[in-house]
């Protein structure tokens, strides 16, 4: 397990609820109050750095759309891949009414070891004090942060399918309005999940992987990405989980993606997967960054070895973490952009490697949930956004649908 150093910070609020923790550069979390094995995360995003706007002293009020119901909110802001301290001059937390609105009497004060401002390390994770506040599964709360100095080159989450709202200059996380929120973008900025004190939910399952899962093509505000609709599908089946997206569009698995795309999934995995609080199982689905980019390890061309080579990697580092791993097969893409018959041939080996080697805890054969019986190197028409690479909202469902829900719950439920 990778280390990491505790800064030890929490939050209080009077209405919507976390727990207290920590968590730094290279991985692991430390907690800094209650322990968070009885918490489940029920809104994460994956955070890169570079390639953001410049932000400045102003407040930015972001959605985080809560797939289970819990209590003790706890949110986590994340300078974790920041190169200088971030100043934090105020945080606020609210039920959402409409847009930058919050539902009257819900806007509570945020603290991080009973301190209503803080300065973040770089390198770092902060986790705020508990707020006694309940959320329901689908429903949205406002997170506002104010910058007091701005930001240069924040550490950000470039394709939301959110909404953001950006205020005027000056401190306005305590406002009851929207009118100090002129400009809105769908990016996040360094928010990095909320978890909660579970009212039913048993774990966190973790989405991992690049724009697919990210949800590209998604209407924004719609929550229709397949975290999205697995989440719902857990919630109707009466074991609801939490579910994080920690997709990132353009993510390789196994080398370093410029600015927004991410660092590698090797790197990233343990931070963004295997520390969520309540983690079970993670469905990895990555790779076809790696096939279309011809991104070999060491600046040479792919090999269907390079990339089993990554999994195992992967697989390794769950399994060291206790943490259950489900391969998910690649989607088909013929038709798309750097589509070629050489690099179809390495989807396939991987996917047969996927399939039959018996390394994962299970598999979800997206590639046979999508693509076209008639031309099987292709998406199914349907599910096509058109781009012959990213499934739209139809495509996403049936990537939701192909998850065996067993392999998620605890066991002898």
């Amino acid at each position: 397990m990778i280390t990491r150093k505790a800064i030890g910070l929490s939050l209080l609020i009077v209405a919507i609820g976390l727990d207290t923790g920590v968590t730094s550069a290279s991985g692991a979390s430390a907690a800094s109050g209650a322990p968070s094995g009885n918490r489940v995360t029920v809104w994460g995003t994956s955070l890169s750095m570079g390639g953001g706007p410049t932000l400045g002293q102003q407040t930015i009020r972001m959605v985080a759309h809560a797939n289970a119901a819990g209590s003790q909110l706890r949110i986590r802001l994340s300078n974790l891949r920041g190169t200088t301290p971030l100043a934090v001059g105020a945080v606020s937390i609210a039920a959402q009414s409409d847009g930058a609105t919050p539902v009257p009497g819900t806007l509570r004060t945020v603290t991080f070891s009973q301190a209503k401002t803080l300065s973040i390390p770089a390198g770092a994770d902060v986790v705020s004090d508990p707020i006694p506040m309940s959320v329901a599964a689908e429903q949205n709360v406002l997170v506002s942060v104010y910058l007091p100095q701005g930001s240069r080159s924040p550490c950000w989450h470039s394709d939301a399918f959110d909404r953001t709202w950006l205020s005027t200059t000056g401190d306005h996380t305590g406002d009851v309005g929207n009118g100090n929120y002129a400009q809105s973008t769908t990016s996040w900025y360094y928010l990095a999940g909320v978890d909660v004190v579970p009212s039913e939910a048993r774990g966190t399952v973790v989405a991992f992987g690049d724009s697919i899962t990210d949800g590209y093509s998604t209407p924004t505000s719609a929550y229709q990405r397949w975290p999205d609709a697995l989440a719902r599908r857990l919630a109707e089946d009466r074991h609801p989980m939490g579910v994080v997206d920690a997709g990132i569009g353009g993510n390789k698995v196994l080398t370093d993606a410029p600015n927004n795309l991410g660092i590698a999934a090797l790197k990233r995995f343990a931070h963004d997967a295997l520390e969520q609080p309540g983690v079970r199982t993670v469905i990895l689905m990555e790779g076809i960054n790696d096939i279309g980019n011809d991104a070999g390890p060491n600046g040479g061309p792919l090999t269907a070895q390079d990339l089993i080579n990554g999994y195992k990697a992967l697989i390794d580092q769950a399994h060291r973490a206790g943490v259950r791993i489900l391969g998910g097969t690649m989607l088909p893409f013929k038709g798309a952009g750097y589509y070629n018959d050489a690099r179809e041939a390495i989807r396939q080996a991987g996917n047969q490697w996927i399939r039959t080697s018996g390394a994962f805890d299970g598999v979800v054969d997206f590639d046979a949930a999508t693509r076209d019986p008639s031309n099987p190197a292709a998406m199914h028409p349907k599910y096509d956004c058109g781009d012959h690479l990213h499934p739209n909202r139809i495509g996403m469902q049936a990537m939701a649908n192909a998850v065996d829900l067993k392999l998620l719950y605890p066991k002898g439920q």
